[in-house]
């Protein structure tokens, strides 16, 4: 798919009346507007002080990335998910505001903490799932590989412009067939004279069909060698002959972010776009580690515009004569929202400690993803529910965020494997299949 022809479809027309004319109680009476409510105020939305010590630098990426999802995500995200569209703009300006970087070193930015990139992810995720994942895929996973993997004259070329979005990165590893099971990849890298040739199938891959675009893209792919079977690293630029991309239609989660089903026939990757670091599924492992924490930190930023947009509808809204927020059921769902949003925010914080000390394991990153993604659908569901009939549309926020919440909820690991994970933790056995 062309992304500049898809990226010119008219809007669809805006979301009509919930099914049946008067879900959620909305009767109003004839020649009554209905009433309408701000959802992207100022709550207090760290109530336990999780955040109040950040660190000056940590904080001003936090507030950055903040005033972003303010000033430019909130006016036009409704529109861009609503069409399956993407917002190119918005991953440009979050290349020149230093924000994809997803706390890795590049030569000549400003430093980036592990818990700066946490925070970012935070924010970026509170104002839309796509934009999010748009950091995700470029700074956490294309980004990173390069970083990780690339020769010095790779690191060079490539790493300061995925970091300014002056080219647009994609990270090539799950398939049609082997999801969970990514190890057991079957793309075939072929050596030749000069390099490899790549042949296979991708799935589910942001990022991998802008080759249309000003800047281009670049995929890494993952492909497994047909002289020693090693799982190796390779730069694939989108616009070289055999690399077909296909964007994924008739999503319901993470709309405004585009993937790709990708096929190579025979592609030519040149000596010099081979990632001479990535030699086992270790060194592939050794990224997506890297981002498991950051998917947890972005399960925090859905909860908590959840959270936030359910505290505000409930002081407006106004139900037999009195707001939502004058309700005991009502506040005990608040509370107990509250509670598990801090249970989170408080688990980000501590894991994101161990890992700038080095000492954060796989097993302790597993058990994160699993424990934020999980609360933030419970979150989510109780928000939705607590906006009766208007939960189901955009313009209140809860219903994009509960949709994309799925998405997070499975990538990087599905809740299925990394209870498998810790459940080998826990007992020294393992249970994986194979």
């Amino acid at each position: 798919m062309n992304p500049e022809t898809h990226s010119t479809r008219p809007s669809a027309p805006g979301p009509g009346p919930a099914p049946g004319g008067t879900a959620g109680g909305d009767d109003f009476p004839h020649g009554a507007e209905a009433p309408s409510y701000e959802v992207w105020g100022e709550v207090e939305t760290d109530p336990a002080g999780v955040f109040a010590d950040l660190p000056e630098q940590d904080r001003a990426y936090r507030d950055r990335a903040r005033a972003f999802g303010l000033d430019d995500v909130r006016p036009v995200i409704d529109d861009y998910w609503n069409r399956a569209d993407y917002p190119l703009h918005l991953g440009r300006r979050l290349g020149e505001l230093d924000l994809l970087r997803d706390g890795v070193h590049v030569e000549g930015f400003a430093p980036m903490t592990t818990l700066a990139a946490g925070l970012v992810n935070m924010e970026l995720s509170r104002a839309d799932g796509s934009v999010g994942t748009i950091c995700g895929v470029q700074g956490g996973l294309a980004l990173r590989s390069v970083a990780y993997c690339g020769s010095p004259e790779q690191v060079e070329h490539w790493v300061p412009r995925l970091a300014r979005a002056e080219v647009w990165g994609a990270f090539a590893l799950t398939e049609p067939a082997h999801g969970s099971d990514s190890v057991s990849l079957e793309t075939r890298a072929t050596r030749v004279d000069g390099g490899y040739r790549l042949s296979g199938e991708k799935k589910w891959i942001g990022n991998a069909s802008l080759a249309d675009t000003p800047e281009g893209g670049v995929t890494v792919v993952w492909a497994r060698t047909e002289d020693d079977g090693a799982v190796r690293g390779f730069l694939v630029e989108q616009q070289w002959d055999g690399y077909t991309a296909t964007t994924i239609e008739n999503k319901l989660s993470l709309r405004a972010i585009w993937q790709a089903h990708l096929r190579m026939e025979d592609v030519f990757v040149p000596d010099t776009h081979v990632l001479p670091e990535a030699r086992t599924f270790k060194d592939t492992a050794r990224v997506l580690f890297a981002t498991r924490l950051g998917v947890a930190w972005s399960a925090v930023g859905h909860a908590t515009a959840c959270y936030e947009t359910a505290v505000q509808y409930a002081q407006q809204r106004v139900q037999f004569g009195r707001p939502l927020a004058a309700s005991q059921i009502v506040q005990e769902r608040l509370a107990r929202m509250q509670s598990e949003l801090v249970t989170m925010q408080t688990m980000v914080r501590h894991m994101t400690a161990r890992a700038e000390a080095d000492s954060l394991t796989p097993e302790q990153a597993s058990l994160a993803k699993y424990t934020c993604t999980r609360t933030a659908r419970s979150i989510a569901a109780n928000a939705r529910d607590l906006l009766g009939g208007n939960g189901i549309l955009l313009e209140h926020r809860v219903a994009r965020h509960l949709a994309d919440i799925e998405a997070i909820h499975t990538y990087e690991g599905t809740e299925t494997v990394q209870a498998l994970i810790i459940g080998r933790s826990i007992t020294g056995r393992s249970a994986f299949a194979g």
